[in-house]
């Protein structure tokens, strides 16, 4: 994998950039649809790549693990071949996952054991193990197995998590380099750096993954649960000693303006459920705010879902008709939603890449942030 910088904003530390795999070349800042168990949610692969445009998607290494598991996923060659997609993949660990069920798992300087959310069976992640699934998986990009704190979490817990992660992740690396990928193209492991809120386990952690000679390197732990501007001061933090030859990548994060924001601290690469959950939900992102397609002043609004969407997706459907969807509870509803949300994504972030190039993104930021999160 390569990364070539091609311009740095000259107001902002924001960056554009192209990301280079074996499976093709993304075009950073970049979003990343989540396909956690294999799929985008209500999205079809060739929506994903027509009308969306995405680039590169994501797995999880938890949810492939489960189901379909690791033994069919090789029999079919990987999750590029089993999911009928050509493009670069990511997998996250499944740490987030795994560290989640809390009450059913139980944590040590081995690794992780847990019991399954679907059936309670138990199983044992170890950074060695998660190593072998990620490769048998296939991803462009792999996860290294790290412990995400809470947002909330003390610093005597997020100082012993951390130690602990980033002794999973020498030992991640020594298994990475003692494998080989299976699938004849090339993978990547990225190291997350965590560290909860507290600035100097960010320092701590960002100095010690810059250590290793990584592809890439991600940003974890924010965005569950602690204030947004705290969210914002690590990134700071973080990108101020992580290499800047390097993409970074902010895991699980988050809203339209987040990533602008992000993105002016200069991040490079995004995932989130939110485009595809929300838009189940009925909710729509827009260029010039957000809509609740359930609410009753839709009913007969024939206009497009977004003034400016022909410029992004290939669509002619109305509020109106949107609105009646999720009233008469169609799955269409979904669909539509969800590929309106991801080719929303999609659109900003090539937008920000643009201004960037062009050196205006200081003040197209600043006129998009207040328009971006009002409700209309």
């Amino acid at each position: 994998m390569k990364f070539n910088l091609l311009h740095t904003d000259t107001k902002t530390a924001a960056r554009a950039g192209l990301l280079s795999t074996d499976h093709g070349t993304i075009e950073t800042p970049i979003f990343m649809p989540v396909g956690t168990e294999g799929t985008v949610k209500a999205v079809h692969q060739h929506e994903l790549s027509d009308d969306i445009r995405a680039q590169i998607i994501l797995g999880n290494t938890y949810h492939l693990y489960l189901r379909p598991g690791i033994d069919i996923l090789q029999e079919a060659g990987g999750l590029h071949k089993f999911i009928g997609w050509n493009k670069p993949i990511l997998t996250d660990s499944g740490g987030f996952q795994v560290f989640s069920l809390t009450g059913i798992r139980k944590l040590s300087n081995d690794g992780c054991e847990f019991r399954s959310h679907i059936d309670g069976s138990k199983h044992f992640f170890s950074p060695e193990r998660v190593m072998d699934i990620e490769r048998a998986i296939g991803a462009d990009i792999m996860m290294a197995f790290d412990e995400c704190p809470p947002g909330t979490a003390d610093y005597s817990y997020a100082a012993k998590s951390l130690a602990l992660t980033h002794s999973w992740l020498e030992r991640c690396f020594r298994r990475f380099d003692d494998t080989k990928p299976l699938y004849g193209h090339t993978q990547s492991l990225f190291p997350i750096v965590q560290g909860c809120v507290y600035k100097d386990l960010r320092q701590q952690s960002a100095r010690f993954v810059s250590s290793f000679p990584a592809d890439g390197y991600a940003i974890g732990g924010l965005a569950v649960g602690e204030p947004t501007e705290t969210m914002y001061e690590m990134i700071d933090v973080v990108n101020n000693i992580l290499p800047t030859n390097k993409p970074r990548y902010l895991m699980g994060v988050g809203t339209p303006q987040n990533l602008l924001e992000a993105i002016s601290r200069g991040v490079d690469m995004f995932d989130c459920v939110m485009p595809t959950r929300n838009g189940r939900n009925a909710m729509i992102f827009t260029m010039k705010g957000i809509l609740n397609m359930r609410n009753a002043k839709w009913r007969t609004a024939f206009e497009l879902l977004d003034e400016e969407g022909t410029s992004y997706v290939d669509t002619t459907y109305t509020r109106a008709y949107l609105h009646h969807l999720f009233k008469a509870k169609e799955l269409l509803a979904m669909q539509i939603a969800s590929i309106h949300n991801l080719a929303f994504y999609l659109e900003l972030v090539r937008r920000a890449r643009s201004h960037i190039i062009n050196g205006d993104f200081a003040e197209w930021k600043a006129e998009m942030m207040p328009l971006l999160g009002q409700r209309l």
